[in-house]
């Protein structure tokens, strides 16, 4: 099946085209949609774009001296598997999804959600060189730590599944397209995961720094990462839902069914190791207001809050409406936070939003 950057069939009409898997995308317009939901976290993400050099960390280089030993630990811990993981997502949705994406609008969509976690590796970085004296070396033992090159391999396992089948689908043009949609499935799910529950252990840790009025530029940082990661957890929940209610793909229908314990087992799976990370990051003591036992609760928490989203019955005993850590609110809503101006940024600015409300007196009698 030869794939073309550019489909010359003018008689295709994306609005009744599936997701993944049919024509070649063409011209790239988007005034007509089939999923109009992609187009509008297209333009949120692009409206909430940051640059981290917008945030100081000069307050963060001298708190980071007065940190203790096992706060270190944390702090240093977090940053290494939160680069692994953003390295992954900063490549993956366009290696693995983008080639068989049939719809403009989430074509679009994937391409700039691959573009804002490039932003939130470069600000890893930014935090790193600006804190440490010697970044290498943090750098240097990110994939000499089992604890994060275990969770990496389950994390990269279902999209290079779905890289290698896929291409080897289109070069041969042979294989069932059923067992291709379910490597797709598993990839989804897995990204779900990955932006719905794998990271919030360690933004909890980033934000009970700031709680401490310690590291507050590292943690208004993640805090923005985190607002966009809500984004990208947004794109593969509607993708989801449209598979399983919109679609009207019978061969996915059918992996969705066969797969529903292994879906439930990667939730059980992720939980897990999440709370091994809890226990590897609070081994020599833990903080004012967070500790291992804590977290737990809170990633149970949050998987129960994931899998509803997507159809599923939640697997814990944790009360729906009742946040373990109801202090993260705040910080994962960076609207929430207060902020002054010649500190850091203001964070609840979106850019390019124009208010359409000015009328023809709006600005009379007024002169300068």
């Amino acid at each position: 099946m030869a794939k073309s950057v550019y489909n010359k069939n003018a008689n295709v009409d994306f609005t009744k085209q599936p997701m993944f898997f049919g024509e070649d995308n063409a011209v790239q317009r988007f005034d007509t949609f089939k999923y109009p939901i992609f187009d509008k976290l297209t333009q949120h993400q692009l409206g909430l774009f940051w640059r981290p050099e917008e945030v100081s960390l000069q307050k963060d280089r001298n708190d980071w001296q007065e940190l203790r030993p096992e706060q270190k630990h944390i702090f240093t811990s977090n940053l290494r598997y939160q680069t692994l993981l953003d390295s992954v997502q900063g490549r993956g949705p366009c290696l693995a999804f983008l080639p068989f994406c049939s719809l403009p609008e989430l074509e679009g969509c994937i391409l700039i959600w691959d573009f804002m976690e490039s932003i939130h590796s470069r600000s890893y970085t930014y935090i790193i060189k600006n804190v440490y004296s010697n970044p290498a070396d943090v750098f240097d033992k990110i994939l000499t730590d089992k604890y994060i090159t275990e969770r990496a391999e389950s994390v990269t396992l279902t999209y290079d599944e779905l890289i290698n089948s896929g291409q080897r689908w289109l070069l041969d043009n042979k294989g069932s397209t059923k067992e291709l949609k379910r490597k797709l499935w598993r990839a989804l799910v897995n990204v779900n995961i990955l932006e719905g529950v794998r990271f919030y252990v360690s933004f909890a840790c980033s934000f009970a720094f700031g709680e401490l009025k310690l590291m507050e530029g590292s943690a208004k940082i993640i805090s923005l990462i985190a607002r966009d990661e809500s984004q990208h957890l947004a794109v593969s929940q509607h993708i989801i839902k449209n598979y399983k209610n919109k679609e009207n793909d019978k061969e996915m229908l059918e992996v969705i069914k066969e797969e529903e314990g292994n879906v439930i087992q990667m939730y059980k799976d992720a939980v897990e190791q999440e709370k091994r990370w809890a226990n590897y990051l609070f081994k020599d003591g833990s903080m004012i207001g967070l500790n291992d036992k804590l977290l737990h609760n809170y990633v149970e928490f949050i998987a129960n809050k994931r899998m509803r989203a997507i159809g599923l019955e939640p697997l814990y005993d944790q009360p729906a409406n009742q946040n373990p850590l109801p202090w993260t609110e705040h910080w994962l809503n960076s609207k929430g936070l207060q902020n002054a101006p010649q500190e850091t940024e203001i964070e609840s600015y979106v850019v390019g939003g124009i208010k359409q409300d000015v009328e023809k007196n709006t600005f009379e009698g007024f002169k300068l």
